[in-house]
């Protein structure tokens, strides 16, 4: 693999060559640094003179990782490798492992949600090598005890002489109290690195994404220097927190009713949630999030993911049109009714609802981490109005509580389909 050339954005040159035991990347979102991690991983493990050196990557729940870091590594490893991917990499899906076939170097992932995960990790053990590398991925969704779990792991005698070992954070720095900040930002020390980056400096960066930046800039400036410059920061004024990650069954067989919910886009995400409710309470089950494609293409990738063509589909009434062109294709698209007041009355009953996310809709848990309330710049307060930038999912999810907020309008229509599902 001598002859490989892979694209890196400068701002990350110092942290590709940061050998020190903590490497802290706080930065904004889009600016390239879970990418260039995931591509420096893979390049370092490929390396022979780095025999010996295994990965572990975390994140606070483990199926997170299929949908975001597996992910990215796997992407990482197509870029590099090309067509010749199967030569090098052995890339298993169950459980997610990542094996080099010419280091025998791994990549493993992991959760630390509870005990249980937490005693996995630390008994952790390769038969070639040693644990070297821990990757910790939205680093501020842990505790800091968990860091202790896994800096623990990291010791003993290393037989290659040019191994290290060293813990990797990427992260939105979203709160200025929160324990990552004092525990590596606020000192100096001669085992910590910190970065910073921003989209700015990420090349890579799309001009649809710079505008969509410059909206949150007028509308959230307080949201723009977390998620567009990276500044530690507060997130006052957040909409929803009634809501738990985790795995569930998704099947149609173990919800009372089941439906999809639409937010169209192109330039700005164009978003699809399949929801079902069982008792009362709230599970967003699967999302499809997509940027710059038509209608068409859109429907042509449901088909493909086979979406249900059985269940009610929510869709955002300023779009009749493309209303129909779902309709055409088969499924049983209506438009959301609007009236004054609809959005406040949609988000009031979602705050009393528990929401349940699965984690493979990386999407809409990123979203509903940062959907808030504008807030007046006069008074400094919050007003009962979201921001409305980066709120594609938000939207669905306020779409898929339609026959909760209006139930005499749809029970003619719905009810029927679901009890039909029901019954099949």
């Amino acid at each position: 693999m001598s002859n490989v050339i892979v694209k890196f954005n400068q701002t990350f040159k110092s942290v590709n060559q940061c050998r020190k035991r903590y490497r802290l990347l706080k930065g904004s979102a889009g600016s390239g640094k879970s990418v260039n991690v995931a591509q420096d991983f893979v390049l370092k493990l490929m390396d022979k003179q780095n025999i010996g050196a295994n990965l572990l990557v975390v994140r606070k729940v483990d199926a997170s990782n299929k949908d975001s870091t597996f992910a990215e590594l796997s992407a990482a490893i197509n870029r590099i490798c090309g067509d010749k991917t199967s030569m090098y990499w052995r890339i298993k899906q169950n459980p997610l492992e990542l094996e080099c076939l010419v280091t025998g170097n791994k990549i493993i992932f992991r959760g630390m949600k509870d005990a249980n995960e937490r005693e996995k990790v630390k008994s952790i053990n390769f038969a070639r090598g040693k644990l070297t590398w821990i990757w910790v991925e939205e680093a501020t969704e842990l505790q800091e005890s968990d860091i202790d779990i896994l800096d623990d792991r990291l010791r003993g005698e290393l037989l290659n002489p040019n191994l290290y070992y060293q813990i990797t954070f990427t992260f939105n720095p979203v709160s200025a109290s929160h324990w990552i900040k004092r525990k590596y930002f606020d000192i100096e020390h001669p085992d910590i690195f910190t970065h910073q980056s921003t989209y700015l400096t990420n090349r890579f960066i799309d001009e649809a994404y710079h505008r969509r930046m410059m909206l949150r800039k007028q509308q959230d400036p307080d949201g723009y220097l977390v998620y567009g410059l990276g500044e530690w920061g507060e997130l006052g004024g957040l909409i929803l927190s009634n809501y738990q990650v985790h795995e569930f069954n998704t099947s149609f067989e173990r919800f009372d009713s089941m439906l999809h919910a639409q937010d169209f886009g192109f330039n700005h995400a164009n978003a699809i949630l399949t929801v079902g409710f069982k008792d009362g309470e709230l599970f967003v089950c699967d999302e499809i999030y997509v940027r710059e494609m038509d209608t068409t293409e859109i429907i042509q990738l449901a088909n493909r993911k086979g979406l249900s063509k059985y269940l009610t589909m929510y869709c955002d009434s300023a779009e009749p049109d493309r209303i129909k062109m779902w309709s055409d294709a088969g499924y049983k698209a209506l438009p959301v009714k609007k009236t004054e007041g609809s959005v406040k009355a949609q988000i009031d009953i979602l705050k009393g609802m528990k929401i349940h996310i699965h984690p493979a809709c990386v999407n809409t848990l990123n979203e509903i981490q940062q959907w808030k309330w504008k807030k007046d710049s006069k008074t400094g307060l919050y007003i009962d109005e979201p921001v409305k930038v980066l709120d594609d999912a938000m939207a669905a999810l306020r779409y898929s509580i339609e026959e909760l907020r209006t139930p005499q309008e749809y029970t003619h229509v719905v009810m029927p389909m679901i009890s039909g599902i029901k019954r099949g």
